[in-house]
């Protein structure tokens, strides 16, 4: 998974940041009123200190303006202690920051509230995909509020000009330049598998079937033999290779080619490396679907203030665009900073929200779960040269039917 949108690590780190003292969903009863006389809200963030710190700038100018009283917590914790503290009505009024595909989870457990009218605008968005990645069964339980992808990363000290396709990547690749990712982590990989039609849940107008599994499609095989080229064949990169090793050859300036996302932009800046990002070269003559990721916020369903919570929600997700990215390097989902010229001109980010017009939101439904394991670990057996493609696809549907049917 990529760096940010793999399940949230074990770790607690709750660095509380004050815009005023508050209880969190256990505070008193919501009246309707809208006035925020006595009110409190919590907002748990799963975004970066120097984020957090930001966020509650701007969650103390709400305060000021509403007259309510909002707490927000710096979070780390796993996803099970979220669904605990707001089964127990200790849990926060608000999640900021969490990737999208951790939603179905939280939904079918009850903790959701619906998008209400009027918080989301739909032409104010970036795509159709950053809203498709917090709807569920046709339904909105999220607001975004960030989106990122993988795309290819360049040394321009080695690489004059960018290749179109991949199939010409591979050719100049092995022509000196070089070419390392992760490449048997799903999440970078994916798009490989899907270029030609292979996908993971059938999505059908909006609604993921987890019955209907596609990585074992003609296309899918075909983008697993890509894959498996690249290591046995083509000889780019050991089988396995990791991606710190891949991330420090980028660095070290030993291969010219890199597959990542925007979390690895400030390591490149600071190591001095002349680099550029491109959108990924086509495959088959056809778009590379990355995986899209999308940070959001929603309200839950235990909250006893969700009117206040929608409001903040609302204000926090139009105002923190420019926060996102100068301190987060996260990709806007807004127009308006999309738009910006200071957005325009920043080469590295540009370049991730033109390859995010062709990614695919990762599935949100709670099936999600049963596809990491067996799809990183025979992507290894792949790379190894253990299994074929063929096998590879079988084995891999098959594992993720046995997983599905052991969460029910």
């Amino acid at each position: 998974m990529g760096k940010r949108t793999k399940i949230l690590a074990t770790v607690m780190a709750a660095t509380m940041l004050f815009a005023g003292s508050l209880v969190g969903c256990g505070g008193k009863a919501d009246s309707g009123s809208t006035d925020g006389s006595g009110k409190e809200l919590t907002v748990w963030s799963h975004l970066t200190t120097p984020e957090v710190e930001e966020l509650n700038k701007i969650a103390s100018k709400w305060r000021e303006e509403n007259g309510v009283k909002v707490k927000v917590v710096e979070d780390k914790s796993e996803m099970q202690d979220y669904i605990q503290a707001a089964n127990s009505s200790k849990g926060p009024d608000i999640m900021f920051g969490l990737a999208h595909d951790n939603l179905g989870t939280f939904q079918k457990a009850g903790l959701l509230a619906e998008v209400p009218e009027g918080i989301i605008n739909d032409s104010d968005y970036a795509s159709h995909q950053v809203l498709d990645a917090v709807t569920i069964g046709g339904k909105r339980y999220a607001v975004p509020i960030a989106q990122e992808t993988s795309a290819l990363f360049y040394n321009k000290d080695k690489v004059k000009e960018v290749p179109k396709t991949m199939e010409d990547l591979v050719k100049v690749a092995k022509d000196g330049v070089g070419f390392e990712y992760d490449i048997n982590n799903f999440y970078p990989t994916y798009g490989f598998i899907a270029a030609d039609g292979g996908y993971v849940y059938k999505d059908n107008n909006g609604t993921l079937d987890p019955t209907d599994i596609g990585l074992g499609t003609p296309g899918a095989i075909k983008g697993y033999q890509f894959v498996q080229d690249l290591v046995q064949k083509d000889k780019l990169m050991p089988a396995d290779i990791t991606g710190d090793i891949a991330k420090g050859d980028f660095l070290s300036k030993k291969s010219g080619f890199y597959i990542s996302g925007p979390w690895d932009v400030s390591a490149f800046k600071d190591g001095g490396v002349n680099f550029g990002v491109a959108p990924m070269p086509t495959l088959f003559g056809k778009q590379v679907p990355t995986f899209l990721g999308v940070q959001t916020a929603f309200v839950s369903e235990k909250s006893q203030n969700k009117d206040l919570a929608w409001k903040l929600v609302k204000y926090l997700s139009e105002n923190s665009g420019d926060v996102l990215l100068s301190k987060g390097n996260r990709i806007p989902v807004l127009n308006k900073y999309l738009d910006s010229a200071d957005f325009k001109n920043n080469e590295y980010m540009s370049a991730f929200a033109e390859q995010a017009k062709f990614a695919t939101p990762m599935p949100n439904i709670p099936e999600i779960q049963a596809m990491w394991g067996p799809a990183g670990a025979n992507l290894q057996l792949l790379t190894s040269g253990q299994v074929t493609p063929e096998k590879c696809a079988e084995m891999t549907v098959e594992q993720i039917k046995q997983g599905i049917s052991q969460q029910k």
